[in-house]
């Protein structure tokens, strides 16, 4: 491919092949080149269909604006003219650029907002490609795009790129139904072909014991959530597993129930019984798999709430003794500097990490900002090593008790500059670290907590083992829920390739029912 200042790998050209005969969801490990693939496909439209557009859509403006440096960097300066779509580009001036761009690099709330006030078409666009295709699910902005440019585009094209689709077949089917996908081009870490050009990542699973002290505390809060659980079974609300996400999913139900006119004393009392048991678990998920600092400080918030009595139901369960209880016991032992035996022992492995490697980079994934800010903190206060906090912009406030705060896309930015000029060594991140981000090579990744999400974990892990070699640590409690969520991540990842294949399947049988139909109206 003349064009091209990069020379692509036999399975991008391969992968090439199908995206420009099919709609097509390319499924590649992170640092393995999907852009470039991106790329490729985009000069072949532009060569097929000369003075039409291309609009490469990702979720945010860092992620579209590293892809358009990438093109910038790997295209020739005369190829086509490349433009920037955000927030910050008023609405007139980007139905200006619009007309004289051949290459867009926009979030799709830009699109999708000019669409809907007719400032442009998307009929001159011969390619769309959608980063983080993952996120192709319920009402986001990919979903609408995706099908107006089917409706409107003289010679549409769509190209879907993801690390993960996720586990479930009915979702990758989703993604591929709102896409209107034809085919899913998939290559693993295990892929032969891929194998060779893939960095050795060693992984160590390392297992903390959860202290008796926090045990004591855990058993006080298991006796109170019991009695919870035992009065929404016996309101025949509560059915399943008394986990997390299904009393998030029964709360739904009930507030549903109440509001479509269900306005009974049961309903009440079972909303009260569940929005307190959803906090009785959120505050053992703190005290097993974070900080006591994280968990005291939401018991506090919730006996703040309880003073202000904005909830009859927090009232209550804060003049419960076992709530009590664990309140005073955390407060006791952080007044003796005593945490959980996470933070010493990942400041322990970091420290050990640096001694085999100069200029070392880690990144430290974490659920909390809280959590991110201690590690953070514990780091600087060796005096070895520089850390800092990278979190995604500021938010209200939330039910979990943690800190507003939160980092604009300039100060990301910045913090990502330092860290590969080597300003500072370890990066303490949540989930804003997972997706995409020009994060330069790292020696190792370390997950303060596994993740039952397969989509999150191999986003997590894929920040290491691209240009060099890397290692990945997961810190595990032992009888939490750190291991129930280990073991979850792993099937769930080796459910997605049989998802994907299903669905390739099902695609294939399709594409092949409609030619078959078309080949009879011919006869």
């Amino acid at each position: 491919m003349t064009f091209l200042k990069i020379t692509p790998r036999k399975y991008q050209e391969e992968i090439l092949k199908t995206c420009i005969e099919k709609n097509c969801l390319v499924v590649l490990p992170t640092g393995l080149g999907k852009t470039l693939i991106a790329l490729m496909l985009t000069i072949e439209r532009m060569k097929a269909f000369p003075g039409e557009k291309v609009v490469f859509l990702a979720p945010t403006k860092p992620l579209a604006e590293q892809q358009l440096n990438y093109f910038l960097k790997n295209l020739p300066e005369l190829f086509g003219d490349m433009q920037l779509f955000t927030g910050s580009v008023k609405a007139d001036q980007r139905k200006k650029i619009w007309k004289t761009a051949d290459i867009i690099f926009s979030t799709p709330q830009c699109v999708a907002n000019d669409l809907k006030k007719n400032l442009y078409s998307l009929e001159e666009v011969c390619l769309l490609i959608e980063d983080e295709a993952h996120r192709c699910m319920k009402n986001y902005d990919y979903n609408f795009l995706a099908k107006k440019y089917m409706q409107q585009s003289l010679h549409p094209r769509i190209m879907g790129l993801t690390a993960s689709p996720g586990s479930e077949t009915s979702k990758i089917k989703e993604i591929c139904e709102n896409l209107s996908i034809e085919e899913v081009e998939l290559r693993t870490r295990e892929s032969p072909e891929v194998k060779q050009y893939l960095q050795e990542l060693t992984f160590e699973k390392v297992m903390i014991d959860l202290p008796k002290e926090f045990e004591k505390i855990r058993n006080s809060l298991l006796g109170i959530f019991q009695e919870y659980v035992e009065e929404l079974k016996g309101r025949r609300v509560l059915f399943g597993t008394p986990s997390k996400s299904e009393l998030i999913r029964t709360q739904k139900k009930i507030m549903g129930s109440i509001a479509g006119g269900n306005k009974n004393f049961n309903s009440f009392l079972a909303a009260s019984a569940c929005a307190s048991a959803i906090k009785i678990q959120h505050a053992l998920e703190l005290l097993e798999t974070q900080t006591l600092a994280s968990f005291n400080k939401y018991l506090k918030k919730l006996f703040d709430q309880a003073a202000k009595k904005e909830s009859r139901g927090v009232v209550k369960l804060v003049a419960k003794p076992g709530f009590n209880n664990a309140f005073i016991n955390s407060n006791e032992m952080l007044s003796k500097d005593l945490e959980h035996p996470k933070v010493k022992k990942i400041i322990e492995l970091i420290l050990k990490e640096s001694e085999k490697q100069e200029n070392i980079r880690i990144i430290v994934f974490t659920q909390f900002r809280d959590t991110a800010a201690l590690i953070s903190k514990k780091i600087n206060e060796t005096k070895m090593l520089k850390s800092k906090v990278f979190v995604g912009q500021a938010k209200k406030a939330g039910s979990n008790g943690e800190d507003a705060s939160g980092l604009s896309q300039k100060e990301q930015k910045a913090i990502i500059i330092e860290f590969s000029s080597g300003k500072i060594n370890v990066i303490c991140a949540t989930s804003i670290g997972e997706e995409g981000l020009d994060i330069p090579e790292v020696h190792a990744v370390i997950f303060y907590e596994p993740v039952p999400s397969a989509i999150r974990s191999i986003q997590r892990a894929g920040r290491t083992a691209r240009l060099k070699e890397g290692k990945l640590i997961m810190l595990i409690t032992k009888n939490t829920r750190d291991e129930a969520h280990f073991y979850v991540s792993k099937a769930r990842e080796k459910s997605m390739h049989k998802a994907i294949g299903t669905v390739r399947e099902q695609l294939s049988r399709n594409g092949s029912q409609e030619k078959s139909e078309f080949q009879k109206k011919l006869l």
